[in-house]
């Protein structure tokens, strides 16, 4: 399958667009998110960083986004602290009246766990995991190489499961789960600092910072009871950091070893939410 087109990956922190030749992202502009934007708002900026990168109108697009996109293309924002304006949005619609047909949205954990299972971290694995540790926790799964979808779209929504290390509410307002004590605005509030970032640059073995680590740990061990995985890649910009990735492996340690599945990087890194939305919207079945 030949990969190329464009892409666009709106997260929590930042909207970043890309031009892909051969699955490889050869140019890549970004934005601030605005967390308060409107669908249509979200709409002009993705159209104006697509333009620097010479889209034009009825080229192959995959948008990957935070939130839950159901199977009618409808667009939610499970978490209202990062997207306060993003409720049942019609972003499938919206894409291709504003883009083309070519156009396809999909969640961006999904997106990214679909491009690690065929081109990165994921190949020749079984069950696969893709977890992203970020400014939430989020996720993917790609069970005998298909990835796992639903109706409403919180499938791989795993960073709103329970967690022993939780104890305050969640943005997707459930009370304890992984994200509200694993997910960056968990670790910068319980270091006062104003963003995770500040926290690894002024201390990169803050306790915040281990008991996330701990958390995701407990999460890879759990999900693998259920689903039987064999292998699981940690992304997302805490979970690349340095030395994040270890910190996992010692918590997971202390698991039995039937549920420590093979634990690695995400090696498509930042570009795996673009890559895999534009592969996504290439083969959508």
């Amino acid at each position: 399958m030949t990969i190329d087109g464009f892409a666009v990956d709106l997260g929590g922190t930042k909207i970043a667009a890309a031009r892909v030749e051969q699955g490889v992202v050869v140019g890549r502009v970004q934005r601030v998110t605005d967390g308060a934007a409107d669908l249509p708002v979200q709409l002009d900026t993705m159209e104006l960083l697509l333009a620097e990168l010479g889209f034009q109108h009825g080229e192959r697009l995959g948008v990957a986004v935070a939130g839950r996109v159901d199977r009618d293309g409808n667009w939610h924002a499970v978490n209202t602290a990062t997207l306060r304006a993003i409720v049942a949005a019609p972003l499938g619609t919206a894409l291709k009246a504003r883009f083309g047909e070519g156009s396809l949205a999909i969640n961006d954990a999904a997106a990214a766990a679909f491009a690690e299972y065929r081109l990165g971290a994921g190949r020749g694995s079984y069950n696969f995991a893709y977890v992203t540790v970020s400014t939430g926790v989020g996720g993917g799964l790609v069970l005998n190489g298909r990835l796992v979808d639903s109706g409403n779209g919180l499938a791989g929504h795993i960073g709103f499961t329970s967690s022993p290390f939780g104890k305050s509410l969640c943005g997707s307002r459930r009370m304890g789960t992984v994200e509200s004590v694993a997910g960056g605005r968990a670790i910068a509030a319980a270091a006062g600092l104003p963003d995770a970032k500040a926290v690894f640059e002024n201390d990169p073995e803050h306790p915040a910072i281990r008991t996330s680590a701990q958390a995701v740990a407990r999460l890879i061990a759990d999900l693998t009871a259920i689903l039987g995985l064999d292998r699981v890649a940690v992304g997302g910009s805490i979970g690349l950091a340095p030395g994040y990735l270890d910190k996992i492996s010692e918590a997971l340690a202390t698991e039995p070893e039937l549920f420590c599945p093979m634990l690695t990087g995400a090696e498509l890194g930042n570009d795996s939410g673009l890559v895999g939305a534009l592969l996504r919207s290439l083969n959508p079945a």
